[in-house]
């Protein structure tokens, strides 16, 4: 009887410990810096990071710093190269080897148009993905779409909702999809905060994980003006 009970708790201890420490069980959060610079009517550069948190004000998930460099074909159509480099913990609890570093080249194309009054935007992007391992090198290439739109309720306030598919071509496509949504409050006319929702789907694990956002968006303009 003894053997049982104490093997019962041993399940049990296991359980709640797994169940503790799994990401998806988490509250987690993601903070976003971007600043984008137009230099003239053809070039812009774009430049941010971003901290990924399995818990909101503790425990590292990743880190993103990127840097990009845009041409405007026209008002609605652009293209992008882009560098980014990650610090990636896969664990969520203090584990030897669990660190990832990442080189990351992307190249995108976004465009932007209406729907009636609707704004629409779609970012479709490429990346080859370079990962020093703890035992070796790994290359992967992913392919992203989002589509997204903002809408203003007044001249303080937005709506920013967007839906992005992941799928990376070495796994047989295997996909994710990032569903955000956040209140934007527009702090001065270069510049607007987002506090929001991630919802994070892996198809291949079957989980979702939910992800509280909070971005500082900021644009800049250097163009010289005429007269």
């Amino acid at each position: 009887m003894k053997y049982y009970i104490s093997t019962l708790i041993i399940i049990l201890t296991i359980s709640l410990s797994h169940a503790q420490t799994s990401p998806e069980d988490k509250l987690g959060a993601w903070y976003t810096y971007f600043g984008n610079h137009r230099l003239s009517n053809k070039i812009s550069i774009v430049a941010g990071g971003q901290i990924w948190a399995y818990e909101p004000a503790t425990n590292l998930n990743l880190f993103l710093a990127k840097l990009g460099l845009n041409y405007h074909i026209n008002n609605k159509l652009k293209v992008e190269l882009g560098y980014s480099f990650l610090d990636i913990d896969k664990s969520i609890v203090p584990k030897a080897g669990s660190h990832v570093f990442e080189n990351r080249l992307s190249g995108q194309i976004a465009y932007n148009h209406k729907l009636n009054k609707l704004p629409i935007d779609h970012r479709l992007r490429i990346e080859h993905r370079m990962f020093n391992l703890p035992n070796g090198h790994s290359d992967k290439r992913r392919l992203r779409y989002r589509l997204g739109t903002k809408i203003k309720l007044n001249k303080l306030l937005f709506i920013r909702i967007n839906n992005e598919v992941l799928s990376t071509i070495e796994d047989d496509f295997s996909t994710a999809n990032r569903f955000y949504t956040a209140l934007g409050i527009k702090l001065t006319k270069s510049s607007n905060l987002q506090l929001g929702y991630l919802n994070r789907h892996l198809f291949r694990k079957d989980i979702n994980l939910h992800r509280l956002q909070v971005g500082l968006f900021i644009k800049t303009d250097h163009r010289k003006k005429e007269g």
